[in-house]
């Protein structure tokens, strides 16, 4: 058996997902009547969205110029950040990749992130310049900069067009020629890599694996190594890209199995399998638990809705081991879910699922990070929201999550680049001329400055030019504060922060203007204030409703109309002390606002 493991790696919407689905056709794997754009992305928002959310896989016979007969396993890997540890577990299951540039884009901040990955992975890399059939496409020039800033000569490089199906069966034929084939050890006990699960309502945990040593057959009992689950195999099988059971899964295929296997958290990304009696003793190197970096909470608009959003919730954890959520309680919003995501684009894909797939209306609060409290009692905690922010005088320090930016731009935008980084807090580590009219900046910034809106400004500041790809790189001591925002001296639970002592002032300014606009005017005057550490910083009044009592005063004395004042601004104070102030939803929203438009 000749196979040939690869993986097609780019940056978002450079056609990777076109370029799999010509691949599918050139080798018969979907014929005319079962083939659709983005045939290996099965999600509707993977389709709207032009993104590959989950990993898939596609086992393609072709038979190349040389007559010989070989097994392609294509493994379509997720492009975002956010997903990288599972773009390199993928990675980890190959032995060569398809770069995919844009011939009119060139080289982006995904682009190299990728590149760096498939060589920590030593893999073959093979170019590829999608879209030469565009009339702003620069193949030449893009394979100058692939040269110069990869080092791959521009003579490997493959020329296509993966919408007009120009130069396909060149690139099957670099992959036959060119990418090693695997080590075929089948003599060993089994070692499988977990490559992705997903849960399956008949067959439950459907796991996709890569087998690096042994044999698998079905009906025999095997171990996940990390988690410690024994299970059944009662099917074997490989996608083509439709599922096909085989006997056998041997050293060096991707496939399939499943094994009654009743929760994603038994079989987690990057996991090995072997059998339970007589297997490995050493797992497959690179495991990591999968934390979530991002937080925020989820409550519905009717509070009628959250039996109904609890058991999404749980249907959505079935398909996503790396989604983590947990009851919470707001004075303000009532009951609802804090929740844990891998990235922004993880919180927005898994908002957007639950408005349509549910039917749910949702508010979210402003997402927040893991930030590490060092006590005076020498322990480090960490939390994931500011109400769990232990008092100043219990606290040593706080520890903010830093990461290092690669930005990717045309030089004439540098400048702002610069100023946007520099009110985000970063520090330049370095600059360099890409071409001459492309820059790469690399920045380190704290994760919870990139968090709000920063990719959005820096798309608008750049006109969509600028790409944008970071690496997490640990924690560093900040000087940061617990902003809180008091309506008629009463604090508003949600819509708390962690923020820069420096960067209080201004976004709690900013805030409580914000609300005043949002706040409908009462009977009586609303105070709206900022505070840190139980010190006011800013304030804002929302004017009270005047009553005119003195319409009925047609005449007569001065005193007459100022008892009838007097009885006013008693009355009004009274009701100020006894008075509720009813926030509306779009208040909540508004922190999620805060900065210069």
């Amino acid at each position: 058996m000749r196979i040939r493991n690869f993986a097609i790696i780019a940056h978002i919407d450079h056609g990777k997902s076109t370029l799999a689905d010509r691949l599918l056709e050139k080798t018969g794997a979907l014929n005319d009547r079962e083939m659709q754009a983005q045939a290996l992305d099965t999600m509707d928002i993977e389709r709207e969205r032009g993104i590959t959310i989950k990993a898939q896989t596609a086992r393609l016979k072709y038979k190349a110029r040389n007559g010989k007969e070989y097994i392609l396993n294509l493994i379509d890997t997720p492009g975002h950040v956010d997903f990288s540890y599972e773009v390199s577990r993928s990675l980890t299951a190959c032995e060569g990749v398809l770069l995919v540039v844009d011939a009119s884009q060139g080289i982006e901040a995904q682009t190299l992130a990728n590149v760096h990955l498939a060589m920590e992975h030593d893999l073959f890399i093979i170019p590829v310049i999608n879209k030469i059939d565009l009339p702003s496409a620069d193949p030449d020039g893009v394979a100058e900069q692939i040269e110069d800033i990869i080092g791959i000569p521009h003579e490997e490089v493959a020329l296509v067009s993966a919408k007009m199906g120009i130069g396909i069966e060149e690139i099957l034929e670099a992959v036959v020629d060119r990418i090693p084939a695997p080590a075929r050890i089948t003599d060993t006990p089994p070692k499988a890599l977990l490559l992705d699960s997903w849960f399956d309502q008949y067959q439950g945990v459907v796991c996709l694996i890569r087998m690096v040593e042994g044999v698998l057959k079905p009906k025999e009992r095997i171990k996940f190594m990390a988690t410690g689950a024994v299970r059944d195999i009662e099917q074997l099988g490989v996608f083509t890209p439709k599922g096909v059971n085989v006997e056998e899964l041997a050293a060096g295929e991707v496939g399939f199995l499943t094994g009654a296997i009743r929760s994603v958290d038994d079989a987690k990304v990057g996991d090995t399998i072997t059998l339970a009696k007589g297997g490995a003793t050493e797992p497959l190197p690179g495991f990591e638990e999968v934390k979530p970096m991002v937080f925020s909470g989820l409550y519905p608009t009717d509070s009628e809705d959250y039996e109904q959003l609890r058991d999404a919730l749980g249907k959505l954890r079935l398909n996503d081991s790396s989604f983590a959520y947990e009851p919470e309680t707001s004075i303000a919003l009532g009951f609802g879910f804090r929740c844990g995501f891998l990235g922004l684009l993880h919180m927005g894909i898994i908002r957007e699922r639950l408005e349509r797939e549910f039917g749910l209306a949702l508010i979210s609060t402003a997402p927040t990070v893991i930030y590490r409290i060092h006590m005076k009692n020498g322990e480090t905690i960490e939390i994931d929201s500011p109400a769990k922010l232990p008092d100043g005088n219990e606290r040593d320090g706080i520890s903010e999550p830093m990461i290092e930016a690669s930005i990717i731009s045309p030089d004439e935008y540098i400048g702002a680049i610069m100023a946007l980084c520099k009110d985000r807090r970063g520090e330049q580590k370095k600059m360099e001329y890409l071409t001459p009219k492309r820059v790469s900046l690399i920045y380190m910034l704290p994760l919870n400055e990139v968090a709000l809106d920063f990719y959005d400004r820096l798309k608008s500041i750049t006109r969509g030019y600028a790409s944008m790809d970071y690496d997490l790189k640990g924690f560093r001591m900040a000087d940061m504060v617990k902003l809180d925002i008091m309506v008629n001296g009463e604090p508003v639970d949600t819509l708390s922060a962690i923020v820069h002592k420096d960067k209080a002032y201004n976004v709690g300014r900013d805030l409580a203007s914000r609300m005043k606009d949002l706040i409908p005017r009462q009977m009586f005057d609303i105070a709206i204030q900022a505070s840190v550490g139980g010190k006011v910083i800013s304030r804002t009044n929302v004017k009270a409703l005047r009553k005119n009592v003195l319409a009925k005063c047609y005449g007569g004395d001065i005193t007459r109309k100022r008892k009838l004042l007097e009885k006013q601004k008693k009355g009004k104070k009274r009701m100020k002390s006894v008075g509720q102030v009813e926030i509306p939803q779009e208040a909540f929203l508004a922190i999620l606002k805060t900065g210069p438009e």
